[in-house]
């Protein structure tokens, strides 16, 4: 296995800056799915996007909370964010709001299901 390139470090590194041991259980899922898939999609997602400056990673977060809560089909990530979204400083109050301001403009249905990932997301952060 090579060393992993500068963009994949610096993708795991920002991961784990939203949720510590992260890395490691996300890179296993994408390894045992491609060799590349870390690479690809961490690297896009985490170092070529998240990573950019131009907004702080906490209101990356909140933007990245409201968008998976409308999409409503994303309980993993949505929850995962919520998780990071908090570890970045979002308080639980601010992901309150951003999941009733869901209701309004993605439907009650995807605020139901954001309510559930932000009661699930706040249990773990207790147990932290």
């Amino acid at each position: 296995m090579s060393a992993p390139s500068d963009r994949l470090t610096r993708a795991l590194s920002l991961l784990d800056s939203l949720e510590p041991g992260a890395p490691e259980r996300v890179q296993d899922n994408l390894d045992a799915f491609h060799p590349d898939t870390a690479e690809l999609v961490l690297g896009y997602a985490f170092a070529d996007v998240l990573g950019r400056d131009g907004i702080d990673l906490k209101t990356r977060e909140m933007m990245t909370i409201a968008m998976l809560a409308a999409m409503g089909t994303a309980q993993g990530q949505l929850e995962f964010h919520m998780r990071a979204a908090m570890n970045t400083g979002v308080s639980r109050e601010e992901i309150v709001e951003i999941v009733l301001q869901v209701s309004v403009y993605a439907g009650v249905p995807a605020c139901m299901n954001a309510i559930t990932a932000a009661k699930k997301a706040f249990e773990a952060a207790g147990k932290a």
